[in-house]
């Protein structure tokens, strides 16, 4: 195997991980992709991901493999560096991959929050009930679960949207199997496209806006290409759904105190660390900590406002003989933001840890740059950008385009636009290709299967096309 062909395997490998903006620091090293370590850094990290691939059929966290190749990888960098009297810039690597992890942790660890918070405080119930009880036949079901998580995700992120989606097509769809499994299709195609013209929308968004390629304004170009995305493959899907109706109960659901008012400090959460990264150039993250404290004031104002509130509404309940009503008041509980915190996905929180340091030991060893000669000097950015996508739809979006980060290539910004689009929808071409496929299946066991869904991605590949068309149609003004 010459070189080139070396460095696209390689290539596909590395894809797969999380950048470390390391590129300066491995710059005074030689590579070491041909060595000893170099190898054996890549099949641990290799090993690793394979392992997290078969997470559901191994019933293992998929934090436990990267954590171990994480520690395994720098310690043996560290052991080398150390001999050839270079550990300070292995040092200065390691603390700027913790710095860019811990940027992402907090980001998402607040932003986590608040989607807890909300669940918690009924929102998402309320919103199922609504849509269940509506009374909507399979059609407008498909098309309403659809467009509510293409709108959704741009700001729930597009993992919480869709399991909320899928909820409500589990209710509804009953025994209907050939329903569910189109419309969980739908769902995914759904959540990802919206998710990808919003910073908030997917992590692989958040990271291209965090790291200043991308102002917050510059991502509404692909509003447009995202909906094609969506539209393309929903409406070929249409034509194939039973045109009956379920068998539906409408269930209840009453918001507890204070619901709709988190709703607010979530958007003034946003604005803050719009404002922060726009006005003050200062990292999102500080805008988004001091949103966690309008969280934390409002949870103090609601449990200090318990007791009242409860007692005006006993009194009201009583006055008009509303025993259920009484029975409600009495599972109230008053909010605690730390409770909130420790439902975040801690799983996936430290998975990113442990993919964004190996991606820093390979970084530091020089796969990446080799890579990156390949695709982004000797292949047009275009068709890398395509590639990229196709990639994600493999071993996820989210690393795939932490790789590209990483790599760091010198690009117009219709084509970090462009791997944006792609590496955020790419993820719709396969089950497993994102978040929102993953946990999908698992929540419609049996129902949505990988390849239940395979059979439709000649379909969802011709939105997957038909986006960069309109993108590299209407926004070719950005290419310049």
């Amino acid at each position: 195997m010459d070189r080139r062909w070396w460095a696209i395997f390689i290539g596909v490998i590395a894809l797969i991980a999380p950048p470390s903006y390391a590129a300066t620091a491995s710059s005074n090293m030689p590579s070491m992709t041909g060595s000893t370590i170099g190898i054996v850094a890549i099949i641990i990290f290799t090993v690793a991901y394979i392992v997290v691939m078969l997470e559901e059929f191994l019933q293992l966290r998929k934090s436990k493999p990267v954590l171990l190749a994480a520690g395994i990888i720098w310690a043996m960098i560290g052991f080398v560096y150390q001999q050839q009297g270079h550990i300070d810039i292995a040092i200065s690597a390691l603390e700027h991959n913790l710095l860019e992890y811990a940027e992402l942790l907090l980001f998402l660890l607040v932003a986590m929050t608040y989607i807890s918070a909300m669940e918690e405080r009924r929102l998402f119930d309320a919103l199922q009930a609504w849509m269940v009880g509506k009374g909507f036949d399979f059609k407008s079901l498909f098309w309403l679960t659809g467009i509510l998580a293409f709108f959704i995700s741009p700001i729930a992120d597009n993992l919480t949207t869709a399991l909320l989606m899928c909820a409500v097509v589990l209710k509804v769809g009953g025994g209907n199997t050939r329903f569910i499994n189109i419309a969980c299709i739908n769902i995914v195609v759904a959540a990802n496209a919206g998710g990808a013209f919003s910073p908030f929308g997917d992590i692989t968004t958040l990271m291209v806006w965090q790291a200043g390629h991308v102002s917050f304004a510059e991502f509404l170009p692909l509003f447009l290409p995202s909906v094609i995305n969506y539209l393309v493959p929903a409406l070929i899907m249409s034509f194939f759904l039973p045109s009956s109706k379920p068998q539906t109960t409408h269930q209840h659901v009453e918001l507890k105190r204070g619901a709709k008012r988190i709703i607010g400090l979530f958007i003034l959460t946003i604005a803050t660390a719009v404002a922060f990264h726009a006005v003050l150039h200062f990292p999102p993250v500080i805008g988004m900590m001091m949103g966690l404290a309008y969280l934390q004031f409002f949870g103090y104002f609601l449990r200090t406002t318990l007791k009242r509130s409860l007692s005006r509404k006993a009194h009201q309940a009583i006055a008009k003989g509303d025993d259920a009503a009484l029975k409600r008041l009495g599972s109230v509980v008053p909010f605690d933001v730390f409770r909130r915190v420790s439902h975040a996905e801690w799983d996936t929180l430290l998975f990113f840890y442990g993919v964004v340091m190996c991606v820093g030991g390979l970084n530091l060893l020089g796969y990446l740059a080799m890579v990156s000669d390949i695709m982004y000097t000797q292949w047009d950015p275009i068709w890398a950008n395509i590639v990229v996508g196709v990639l994600s739809a493999i071993v996820d979006n989210i690393p795939v385009m932490f790789a590209v980060l990483t790599m760091d290539p010198v690009m117009s910004m219709g084509n970090w636009l462009l791997v944006t689009l792609t590496a955020g929808v790419g993820g719709s071409l396969l089950s497993i290709g994102s978040a929102a496929g993953v946990a999908l299946m698992g929540a419609a066991h049996g129902k949505y299967t990988f390849f239940g869904h395979l059979k439709w991605a000649p379909v969802i590949m011709l939105g997957y096309m038909a986006s960069i068309l309109v993108h590299l149609t209407l926004n070719s003004y950005l290419f310049i």
